[in-house]
């Protein structure tokens, strides 16, 4: 079995580094434990002078009171000082700092209280324990700072009192050694796993910034994939595309085939993200394909390829997803639509109205054959007339009393913008969504077309 150190290394090995170094981090733990350490030296130091009242003789309380005040005072700098400054290597000296001034503290108890004798050198043992197991810093450390306060132990006493080594002294240095033991060896251990926790961030940090740029880079394909197109001979044409996450799973195109055929084309991926952009993506293509490669063919025609296309792939990815498409075959006076998704809102600008329009038909990638669920309709389209396209991310867009934008405001937020620009019109609508809703939970496509 490898040892911590081993496993430690290998993980060295595999982190890309590219984050503050494993120091300046160690520095940014020691810095934020020394003001929990401060604050439970300021709070429990005045408070051990509740044992030292039944303990201490009389004559001794004053001075040991002021021991305790010197120590508090001194710490209670310690806490601001180190609250207002930024971690640096410097920082671990304040535990130093702490472990002297309440060691001595403590220490000069002993000293007044019988030296060795005195069973007030316990306390030792809590400095040892509460600093360095408080304090990440390496076991270096540790092994120094319970020396310092061993050897304060030892010389204080020993220089006031004289005393000679003797069995009291050595059952002392026995516990408070075997305590320094202890806690050196903890945090030998603390310290692996705290650099062992940082290589795993590091490596987190650096697969999570692969992901996103493959994020990204889908983000990008997908954009690219979108029409340049925005105008087709006899129509003027304005969409957007709105994705909640960085890839989305709407969709729409608008083409022109070397055969001279004008589509317009809208489609919802169920749910949104990586998943569902491959979907969108996969139905694009296949449009294309059929498009191009047929001089003629039906609304309907073409829906009936994107569902062969999508049964195939889903099954192979072992997917639920299935999508809703609308397709739209242009041409002079009239326009032919087949597929189920939103309905189709038709400004009629003769008589200043809006005409909805529900089509007929089935969500693809649900069953192999929909050719009997389709039905092509024919809509006549006067000059000036508006065909809005949409997804459910505009209709469904839900504001803060938890109110659904709807299609009936949609209709008016048409009829109101109709005398525009398609471009102006497209991007008045999506200001008015974007304006009502509390936060974007879905997908956002509009397609504004105007005869």
């Amino acid at each position: 079995m490898n040892s911590p150190k081993h496993e430690i290394l290998s993980v060295e090995k595999q982190a890309i580094i590219d984050s503050k170094d494993f120091d300046q981090f160690l520095n940014d733990i020691i810095h934020d434990w020394l003001k929990t350490l401060t604050f439970l030296v300021i709070s429990l130091v005045p408070l051990f002078f509740i044992l030292d009242y039944f303990i201490v003789p009389k004559e001794l309380l004053k001075q040991v009171g002021i021991y305790r005040l010197i120590a508090t005072l001194i710490v209670i700098a310690q806490y601001f000082i180190i609250k207002t400054t930024r971690p640096t290597q410097f920082s671990l000296i304040h535990g130093y700092i702490v472990s002297i001034v309440v060691g001595g503290v403590i220490v000069l108890m002993t000293v007044d209280l019988g030296g060795f004798d005195s069973s007030y050198y316990a306390g030792l043992n809590l400095v040892i324990i509460g600093v360095n197991l408080l304090l990440p810093w390496r076991a270096v450390h540790s092994a120094f700072n319970s020396m310092i306060i061993i050897v304060m132990y030892v010389m204080l006493n020993q220089y006031s009192n004289h005393q000679p080594v003797s069995p009291v002294l050595i059952n002392n240095l026995f516990f408070l050694s075997a305590t320094s033991i202890i806690a050196v060896s903890i945090n030998y251990v603390k310290h692996l796993l705290i650099k062992k926790e940082f290589y795993l961030m590091c490596e987190l940090k650096t697969a999570r910034d692969s992901i996103w740029s493959e994020m990204e880079l889908a983000k990008r394909i997908q954009t690219a994939l979108l029409p340049n197109r925005q105008k087709i001979k006899g129509y003027d044409i304005a969409a957007t595309m709105l994705p909640a996450k960085e890839v989305g799973g709407d969709y729409y195109d608008i083409i022109e085939s070397g055969h001279g055929n004008k589509w317009v084309t809208i489609g919802d991926v169920s749910g949104h993200g990586l998943d569902s952009g491959l979907i969108m993506m996969m139905a694009q293509t296949s449009i294309l394909s059929k498009v191009g490669n047929n001089g003629y063919c039906n609304p309907s025609d073409i829906l009936c390829a994107v569902n062969e296309v999508l049964r195939e792939n889903l099954s192979r990815l072992g997917s639920d997803h299935y999508m809703t498409m609308m397709a739209l075959r242009l041409s002079k006076s009239n326009i032919t639509v087949a597929g189920k998704h939103q309905d189709l809102l038709i400004y009629r600008a003769a008589s200043n109205r809006i005409e909805t329009v529900t089509v007929p038909g089935t969500w693809l990638g649900i069953t192999d054959n929909i050719k009997s669920n389709l039905v092509d309709v024919n809509i006549t389209l006067d000059n000036g007339d508006i065909v809005l396209l949409f997804t459910d991310g505009i209709t469904e867009a839900v504001n803060k009393a938890g109110e659904m934008y709807g299609q009936e405001q949609l209709e008016q937020v048409l009829n109101k913008y109709a005398h525009l620009p398609v471009v102006k019109m497209r991007d008045k609508i999506i200001s008015d969504v974007m304006a009502f809703q509390e936060e974007q939970n879905d997908d956002i496509t509009l397609v504004v077309i105007k005869k």
